[in-house]
C-alpha cells in the first residue's frame, strides 16, 4: 500500500502533536496527582488539628464542657468528612458523632468510597482514626478521636475540580490535533503540489514534449532546486534535440552535394555526354576524397569524444610544440598572403605541461586552419604560449572576418559555420573546432572563443600543467 506525500506529512504532523499532547498530559497528570495527594493529606491533618484546637476552647476551668458548641464543631467536622469523638481525661465521652447520627456517618463514609472509586477504580481506602490531645490553654483537658476515609478522600468539590481539569485537557488535546491537522494539510500542500507539477512535467518530457516549463515558484529551497533542474533538463534536451536534427540535416547536406556531383558526372560519362578523360576522372576523384575527409573527421570526432580515448601524456614543451606547428604551416600562409607569427612564453626551460603532444598538435592545427580560412590576404595570424601557476594557455588570434555574437556560442558545434552559404573555399567540413574542443576537454582543459565582426577572432586553449 502506497500513500501520497501529502497524506504522510499530514499524518506525521498529527502523530507528533498527539505524542506531544499525550506526553504533556501524562506528565501533568502525574505531577498533579502526586502534588494533589500530598496537599490533601496535609490539608486533612491541618483540619483535624484545627478541630482539636476548637474543641479545647470549649472546656471550662472546672472541667465542664460547652456541649452545644462541641456539638456544632462536631457536626461541622462531619460535613467536612471527619467523624469526631470527644472524651475528657477520665475517658468519659463528651460528644460522639456516631452516637449523635450514626446513619449520617455511615452514609458519608460510603459516599467518600464511591467518590474515590470513581476517580481511582482500584482504590483500596480504609476508615482511619487518629487521636489528638485537647488542650485548654496549657492544660490538657481531654482527647479527640477523628476518623476519616484515608489515607485521604475527595469530596464532591474536589472531584468536580479534577473532572473539570480533565475535560480542559481533553479540549486542549482536540484543539491541538485540529491545529496539527490544519497545519499538516497546509504544509503538505505547499510541498506536494509543486512536486506533483514537477512529476507531471517530467512525465511530459519523457513523452517527448520538451516545451514544458514549470513556472510555479516555491519558497522551499530543495523544491525550487528541483523545479530549476527540471526546467534546465527540458531546455537542455530541447537544445540537444535541435542539435541532433540540425546535425542530421548538416550531414545529409554535406553528403548530398558530392554525391549529387558524382551521380551527375557518372551519368554524363555513361551516356557519352562527356568523354572519360583524365580531367573528368580527377574531378570525380576529388569529390570522393572530400567525402572520405568528412567521414574521417567524423570518425576522429567520435574517437576524441569517447570516454575510452587513450591519451599518451608526457612532459611536453609547449613552446617547441607550437613553434614547430607554426613553422610547418608557414608555406600555406605565405601562398595566401597571410602573415603568421609565433610568440613564445619566455619561461625558463619552456612552457612545460603534461599532455599528449600528438592530440594537442591536432587541436592547434585545426585552430590555425580555421584562422587561415577566414583571414583574407594581407591579414595576420598569431600563435602565443603563456604559462601560469597551474595552467598553460595556447592562443591563436587572427584579423579575419570575425564571428557575430549570435554565432559565437555555437562555433564548437558539429557542422556549425557562420558562413551559411557553405562555400567550399571557406567551409570545410565544419568539424575542426568540435575536434579541437573534444581533445582539449579530454585533457581536462577548456577552450573558448572571443570575436568581434570585422576585427578577427581569438581562440584560447587552457591546459592544466599536471596530469589530470
Amino acid at each position: 500500500m502506497t500513500w501520497s506525500l501529502r497524506t504522510r506529512l499530514t499524518l506525521s504532523y498529527v502523530l507528533v502533536a498527539m505524542l506531544g499532547v499525550l506526553l504533556v498530559s501524562a506528565l501533568a497528570n502525574g505531577v498533579l496527582e502526586t502534588s494533589f495527594r500530598r496537599y490533601m493529606e496535609e490539608s486533612l491533618a491541618r483540619r483535624a488539628q484545627q478541630v482539636a484546637g476548637l474543641l479545647g476552647d470549649q472546656a471550662a476551668a472546672d472541667g465542664t464542657w460547652n456541649e452545644g458548641a462541641v456539638s456544632a464543631i462536631g457536626m461541622n467536622a462531619l460535613e467536612q468528612g471527619m467523624i469526631v469523638r470527644v472524651a475528657d481525661l477520665s475517658g468519659k465521652a463528651v460528644w460522639d458523632a456516631t452516637l449523635h447520627n450514626n446513619g449520617l456517618c455511615q452514609e458519608m463514609i460510603a459516599h467518600m468510597a464511591q467518590n474515590m472509586a470513581s476517580r481511582y477504580p482500584n482504590w483500596r481506602g480504609i476508615y482511619t482514626e487518629r487521636s489528638y490531645p485537647v488542650r485548654a490553654g496549657f492544660r490538657e483537658v481531654g482527647a479527640a478521636t477523628i476518623g476519616y476515609y484515608g489515607p485521604f478522600f475527595l469530596n464532591d468539590e474536589d472531584l468536580a475540580f479534577i473532572n473539570a481539569l480533565n475535560r480542559l485537557l481533553l479540549w486542549v488535546t482536540l484543539a491541538v490535533l485540529a491545529i496539527a491537522l490544519g497545519t499538516g494539510l497546509f504544509m503538505a500542500r505547499g510541498i506536494a503540489v509543486p512536486l506533483g507539477r514537477v512529476v507531471a512535467a517530467t512525465e511530459k518530457i519523457a513523452g517527448g514534449n520538451l516545451d514544458v516549463v514549470v513556472s510555479e515558484k516555491s519558497r522551499v529551497r530543495e523544491i525550487a532546486g528541483i523545479t530549476a533542474a527540471v526546467n534546465d533538463l527540458a531546455r537542455s534536451l530541447k537544445a540537444q534535440e535541435s542539435l541532433r536534427r540540425r546535425l542530421t540535416a548538416d550531414v545529409a547536406h554535406e553528403l548530398r552535394t558530392p554525391l549529387a556531383t558524382l551521380q551527375s558526372h557518372l551519368e554524363a560519362l555513361m551516356d557519352g555526354v562527356w568523354p572519360a578523360d583524365q580531367e573528368r576522372l580527377r574531378g570525380l576523384h576529388e569529390e570522393i576524397l572530400r567525402i572520405n575527409r568528412m567521414v574521417k573527421d567524423l570518425e576522429n570526432l567520435a574517437r576524441y569524444e569517447s570516454d575510452s580515448l587513450a591519451l599518451e601524456k608526457g612532459d611536453t614543451d609547449l613552446d617547441a610544440l607550437v613553434r614547430g606547428i607554426a613553422t610547418n604551416h608557414e608555406p600555406q600562409f605565405r601562398r595566401k598572403g597571410v602573415g603568421l607569427r609565433f610568440a613564445p612564453s619566455g619561461a625558463p626551460g619552456g612552457a612545460r605541461a603534461t599532455v599528449d603532444p600528438d592530440k594537442i598538435s591536432q587541436a592547434v592545427i585545426n585552430l590555425l586552419s580555421n584562422s587561415l580560412k577566414y583571414t583574407a590576404a594581407g591579414g595576420s595570424v598569431e600563435t602565443r604560449v603563456s604559462l601560469g601557476e597551474d595552467a598553460a594557455e595556447i592562443t591563436v588570434s587572427d584579423t579575419g572576418v570575425g564571428i557575430g555574437p549570435e554565432d559565437l556560442p555555437r562555433v564548437f558545434e558539429r557542422f556549425y559555420r557562420a558562413d551559411t552559404s557553405r562555400a567550399r573555399a571557406t567551409g570545410g567540413t565544419g568539424i575542426g573546432l568540435s575536434i579541437a574542443r573534444a581533445i582539449v576537454e579530454a585533457h581536462g582543459g577548456s577552450i573558448r572563443a572571443t570575436s568581434e565582426p570585422g576585427k578577427g577572432s581569438v581562440f584560447t586553449i587552457r591546459l592544466p600543467r599536471t596530469a589530470a
